[in-house]
C-alpha cells in the first residue's frame, strides 16, 4: 500500500513525523501514515471554527446527499476497505466486511434522520402570567466535535462520531486509534468527494500529547470518546466545560435459561464469545448457565470452540485471528494464569504464539478474579452457574462495575420482564448475545461503562443545543 496522507480541513498532507502501521498478523511494515503535531492540530480547529457557519446553514437536502454518496461509495469499495482494515487491524475478513457494511449502513441512517431533526411548538399559558403566549424551540448545533475512536471497530465506531456530526451540522475532528488510521483515512478520501464544507472534516492520527489537547481546548464544545474506562473518565475530569459522551466497554454477561435449546443458540453463543478475540465492548464475556444445562452448555462450548479455525484474518475460512499486538495477548495470558492459580479451571484453551492466544473458557471463577470483574478484550470466557431462580442469574450479572449490555436466552415472559426491569446496564438482548447492536439504537452503558448514548439518533441528540423563542 502507498503512503497514506493525513486529512487536515479538506487537504491531504504530510507531516515529519511518520507513524508505521503494521499487518497485525506478520507483524511487518503494512504502510507508513503520519502523525499530527499541535500546530496542525491547531489549523483544524480554526478551520473548524472558520467553517461553523457554513456547517449550521447546511440544508437537510445537502446533508443527506451528502451522507447518502458516502454511504453508496462505502458499499461501492467494500471488498478493498475491507482488506485494509483485515490487515491493519488483524481482524477477519469475514467480521471486516461486516464493518464496512455497517458503517455504510450508519452514513445511510445518517442521512434520514438528519430530514428529521427535532422541532417543538409549546403552550406557555399553563400559568397566569403565560396567558396568550407560545414558545417554538429549535435544535442548533453544539459546536466543533472531537472524536476519538479506539482500534477495534476502526471504521465503524469512527463512523458514529463522523456521521452524527454531519447531520447536526457540526464540524468535526477525528482522532483514529494510531494502531488502525488507514480505514478512516480511505473514508477521508470518499468525504471529500462530497459538497461539505471543507473545514468541516479533519481526520488526524495523534500522539497521546497531541490528542488530550481535544480534551482540554477550549474552542472544542463536544467531546466524543469510546475506550476504556480508565482513560475515559479520566478525560472527563479533563475536559472542562465541554459536553462529553462516554462509550467505554464492560464485560457483558448471558443468562442462560431452563428449557432452552442449547443446539439452536450455540452458533451465537460462540460468535459473541470469540468474534475478533474478543476485543469488543460487548463481548460476551461471563456466561450464567441455569443449573440443569451447565455441563451440557459447557461441553457443546468446548467442542465447538476447539472447532474454530484459526490463521491469517485476510483468508476467508479464518475464524479468529491475532489479537491487536502481543502485549494484549499476554495480559490475557497473565490473567488466566493468575485465575487457575486462585482455583478457575481451565477447559480448553490458554496458550499463547507471539499475539495469538487461543480461544479460551474458564469455570470455577469469582467475581474477585480479574477474568471475570474486568473487561477482558481477548478471546477469554467465564462459565458459571446460577441456582436455577432468574433473581439469582440477575444478581451474578449485577455483580459487576461495569453494565454495558447483557443477552438474556430465555422462553418466559416474566424472566424477561424481570430481567429487564432489574438488570444494570443499557441494553438487553432477548435471545441473544450482548455482542448484538443495531445502529440507529440507543448504545451505551451505565456504571463504569460510559455516559450518554450513541446510535445515530442519540448522537445527532448530544451534538444539538435546544433554544426557544417566546412570543
Amino acid at each position: 500500500m502507498v503512503e497514506c496522507k493525513i486529512f487536515l480541513a479538506g487537504n491531504f498532507i504530510t507531516t515529519d513525523k511518520k507513524l508505521d502501521v503494521t499487518n497485525k498478523y506478520t507483524g511487518k511494515l503494512f504502510t507508513q501514515t503520519f502523525l499530527a503535531d499541535k500546530k496542525i492540530l491547531d489549523k483544524a480547529i480554526i478551520a473548524a471554527e472558520k467553517a461553523k457557519q457554513a456547517c449550521k446553514e447546511l440544508s437537510s437536502h445537502e446533508k443527506f446527499t451528502a451522507l447518502k454518496y458516502i454511504s453508496e461509495q462505502l458499499e461501492k469499495k467494500k471488498n478493498h476497505l475491507s482488506k485494509v482494515l483485515s490487515i491493519e487491524s488483524g481482524k477477519p475478513i469475514i467480521y471486516a466486511v461486516s464493518e464496512i457494511e455497517r458503517a455504510a449502513q450508519t452514513f445511510l441512517i445518517a442521512a434520514e434522520e438528519c430530514k428529521r431533526l427535532p422541532k417543538e411548538y409549546m403552550s406557555l399559558d399553563w400559568t397566569a402570567n403565560g396567558k396568550s403566549k407560545e414558545g417554538v424551540v429549535n435544535y442548533f448545533p453544539v459546536g466543533i466535535v472531537a472524536g476519538i475512536a479506539p482500534f477495534n471497530f476502526p471504521m465503524n465506531l469512527a463512523v458514529h462520531k463522523v456521521a452524527p456530526a454531519i447531520a447536526a451540522g457540526c464540524p468535526i475532528i477525528l482522532k483514529p486509534a494510531s494502531a488502525t488510521p488507514l480505514s478512516t483515512l480511505e473514508l477521508a478520501h470518499i468525504i471529500n468527494e462530497t459538497n461539505l464544507p471543507k473545514g468541516m472534516i479533519s481526520i488526524l492520527p495523534m500522539d497521546r500529547a497531541t490528542g488530550n489537547l481535544l480534551v482540554t481546548d477550549e474552542r472544542i464544545n463536544l467531546l466524543s470518546f469510546t475506550g476504556s474506562p480508565a482513560i475515559g473518565w479520566e478525560l472527563k475530569k479533563q475536559s472542562g466545560k465541554k459536553k462529553v459522551v462516554l462509550e467505554l466497554g464492560g464485560n457483558a454477561g448471558v443468562i442462560i435459561s431452563k428449557d432452552i435449546d442449547l443446539k439452536k443458540v450455540i452458533a451465537k453463543c460462540l460468535s459473541g464469545a470469540f468474534a475478533y478475540s474478543g476485543q469488543i465492548c460487548i463481548h460476551a464475556q461471563r456466561f450464567i448457565v441455569h443449573p440443569d444445562l451447565f455441563e451440557e452448555f459447557l461441553d457443546i462450548m468446548k467442542k465447538e470452540t476447539e472447532k474454530l479455525l484459526s490463521g491469517d484474518p485476510i483468508k476467508k475460512e479464518t475464524q479468529i485471528s491475532v489479537m491487536i499486538d502481543e502485549d494484549n495477548a499476554k495480559r490475557v495470558a497473565n490473567w488466566v494464569t493468575e485465575a487457575v492459580a486462585e482455583g478457575a479451571k481451565l477447559i480448553c484453551g490458554g496458550k499463547r504464539k507471539k499475539a495469538f492466544y487461543e480461544p479460551t473458557i474458564l469455570t470455577n471463577t469469582t467475581s474477585k478474579m480479574k477474568v471475570n470483574a474486568e473487561e477482558v478484550f481477548g478471546p477469554l470466557i467465564c462459565v458459571e452457574k446460577y441456582n436455577g431462580k432468574i433473581e439469582d442469574a440477575v444478581k451474578k450479572i449485577n455483580d459487576s462495575k461495569f453494565g454495558l449490555q447483557c443477552g438474556v436466552f430465555t422462553d418466559s415472559i416474566s424472566e424477561l420482564d424481570f430481567c429487564f426491569k432489574n438488570i444494570e446496564a443499557g441494553g438487553i438482548i432477548h435471545n441473544d448475545v450482548p455482542t448484538l447492536r443495531f445502529d440507529q439504537m440507543p448504545y451505551g452503558g451505565i456504571k463504569e461503562s460510559g455516559l450518554g448514548r450513541e446510535g445515530v439518533k442519540y448522537a445527532i441528540m448530544d451534538m444539538l443545543e435546544a433554544k426557544i423563542l417566546v412570543k
